[in-house]
């Protein structure tokens, strides 16, 4: 593993990144090209398109997506843009759900129909085109990985695959059989006035945790530890048999079931992942739920996550999940105060470069990563752009 150190003056402290690119516009198209772009993001789960035609939008950093089952019963992945005018091809609801018709993509603009492995089969008035032959033009495909049940997708390919990026904690994550679970709600989106960066930083803060969130340090009673490596931030916590804090917390100290497919250090723990750069699993023993910070500008971000678990009758475990929930809903209700806040102070002008210590892991590894990607990040100013 790699503390992940970051700038700073020769013999002074090392230095997180400046604030000019919590907010600069040209920094911020830089990170899609050469951050965002190239990474991988999670969809859905195999499991929320189980039959022949479901599918599943994504719209990610300009680049609009949609996985879907085929008649194979194979995933597949592919733009959603008709390759004769541009057209979005799918809508679905206000989670990117829906179902494709007799197994056929129709787009809505002239017609152009397609089938669930991509390729086109339907062109209106074909003869009117020259030398057109059909297998040249089947729909455009980002990259695909599924991971235990989870489906990614990379739009620039190059560089390790999920499965590669996690492979140092896959004994740790085997256990909780995530490809066999099913969602347990629906896909919540929260759009939030900061840079996406802010709430990445916040994630895999691990300081911020006694001074500002009350239930969650009950929760883990000073077990919160960090570590790092090049893609991939861990951050877990223990729950004690016996809580203290709120109703709330001490209620999931008391009802949360054994989960008898995990092994007994992880049927209390509460284990945090986030990948480079923008994507985090929580892993509780309950469920487990993605959280993906959703680049919309500058100062504008969109969170979007759902959970997921194992059938479960037991009134414990119905228990569990709920008092899970009204504890994140506090601890998301805390950050959101922080994030704003910090993202205010970044607008200001004001702060340039703070210092980072030891025990902040987390954001050196995260800064010394975009620092790679966009050398300029380590100057307390903006460079002066060409006009």
């Amino acid at each position: 593993m790699s503390s992940g150190r970051s700038a700073g003056e020769a013999g002074g402290p090392k230095l997180g990144l400046p604030g000019w690119v919590y907010r600069d516009e040209r920094f911020f198209r830089g990170e899609i090209d050469k951050v965002l772009l190239p990474s991988w993001q999670v969809v859905c789960h195999q499991s929320d398109i189980p039959a022949p035609g479901d599918f599943r939008r994504l719209d990610f950093a300009g680049k609009p997506i949609f996985v879907v089952r085929g008649e194979d019963t194979e995933v597949r992945a592919f733009y959603n843009v008709c390759r004769h005018r541009a057209s979005r091809l799918l809508d679905g609801d206000a989670s990117g759900a829906g179902h494709c018709r007799r197994g056929r993509i129709v787009c809505p603009y002239h017609g152009w129909t397609y089938d669930l492995e991509g390729r086109l089969r339907g062109v209106p008035d074909r003869a009117a085109y020259d030398d057109f032959e059909d297998a040249g033009w089947g729909l455009n495909t980002p990259e695909i990985e599924i991971w235990h049940g989870f489906i990614f997708i990379r739009c620039r390919p190059g560089g390790a695959g999920v499965a590669e990026m996690m492979a140092p904690w896959e004994d740790a994550i085997a256990p909780y059989r995530f490809a066999d679970m099913r969602a347990l709600g629906r896909v919540t989106l929260r759009p939030r006035a900061v840079n996406w960066k802010t709430i990445v930083e916040n994630y895999a803060d691990g300081l911020h945790i006694p001074v500002a969130h009350p239930g969650l340090s009950a929760l883990s009673a000073g077990s919160y530890r960090l570590e790092a490596d090049e893609s991939v931030m861990h951050m877990s916590a223990d729950v004690p048999e016996q809580g203290t804090g709120s109703w709330s917390v001490r209620g999931y100290s008391r009802y949360l079931p054994p989960v008898e497919h995990l092994p007994p250090a992880l049927r209390r723990r509460w284990n945090y992942f986030l990948l480079w750069p923008n994507l985090a699993f929580d892993i509780y023993p309950d469920q487990v739920d993605f959280m993906q910070m959703i680049p919309l500008g500058p100062r504008h971000t969109l969170i979007r996550e759902i959970p997921y678990g194992h059938p479960d009758g037991r009134r414990e475990m119905a228990a569990a999940r709920y008092l899970n929930w009204r504890i994140n809903r506090q601890v998301n209700a805390e950050d959101r105060d922080l994030i704003e806040r910090v993202q205010a102070g970044m607008d200001s002008g004001v702060f340039r470069q703070g210092p980072l210590s030891r025990n902040e892991i987390c954001l050196r590894a995260l800064a010394q990563r975009l620092r790679e990607a966009l050398p300029e990040a380590i100057e307390p100013d903006p460079p002066a752009y060409p006009e």
